[in-house]
């Protein structure tokens, strides 16, 4: 509970004091106005309310407070039952990742669950080598395979290997075609992910890519 509060409280922290996110006196390529601060700002009194009293203030702050608090109840929650049992799922998949293939560098989640940043944090502390390049995973909504290219980084929209540039944009039988695998269903744009009918074929999809 100590870290949960410590990662929720510190961005909350940080924004009340002004510190900036990054190490860069570049502008922001967008604005974010949807977390929690700009939600609790916005609860303060309208400056065109007539009704400015100290009564009209306590209720807008009992509103954030409210709102602050499900917030920490929901954070707590989703950690406790959702992000830390996924640790030891992932350092399984993470061990087994020889069997999936002798490169090491393609990883099958056994059971989907909130996976990227405890592979991140694992593979610093295992010292993980060679660095995993694709995560394998169903997709249970739409009984398929997912083969997802890992990010440089945490918060990196960049892959450290994406989907080959040929393969990009395209679905299905174009996409079958093109990459000589049956049952392809498509590669995103950036090449960040794909989508096989079968985990046979988007195992051969993350080796092909492998080697390209």
């Amino acid at each position: 509970v100590q870290l949960v509060f410590f990662c929720f409280y510190q961005a909350i922290d940080a924004i009340d004091n002004g510190i900036n996110q990054f190490d860069t006196d570049k502008p922001p390529k967008y604005v974010n106005n949807t977390h929690i601060s700009s939600r609790v700002g916005r609860l303060n009194l309208d400056w065109t309310d007539p009704d400015q009293s100290p009564e009209k203030e306590n209720e807008a702050f009992q509103r954030a407070m409210a709102l602050a608090g499900s917030e920490f109840l929901e954070s707590v929650r989703f950690h406790a039952r959702s992000w830390l049992p996924a640790r030891s799922i992932v350092m399984e998949c993470i061990a087994e990742r020889f069997d999936i293939d002798p490169s090491g560098e393609i990883m099958v989640l056994k059971r989907f669950c909130p996976w990227k940043l405890h592979l991140f944090e694992l593979e610093a502390e295992l010292k993980v080598e060679p660095l995993i390049k694709y995560v394998l995973y169903g997709d249970e909504r739409g009984k398929q395979w997912r083969v997802q290219a890992v990010a440089a980084s945490p918060d990196s929209f960049e892959s450290r290997k994406p989907l080959p540039a040929q393969w990009r944009g395209l679905r299905d039988d174009e996409l079958s075609k093109e990459t000589r695998i049956s049952g392809c269903v498509f590669v995103h744009m950036s090449g960040f992910i794909g989508g096989n009918q079968t985990y046979e074929g988007a195992l051969v999809m993350a080796r092909t890519a492998l080697k390209m």
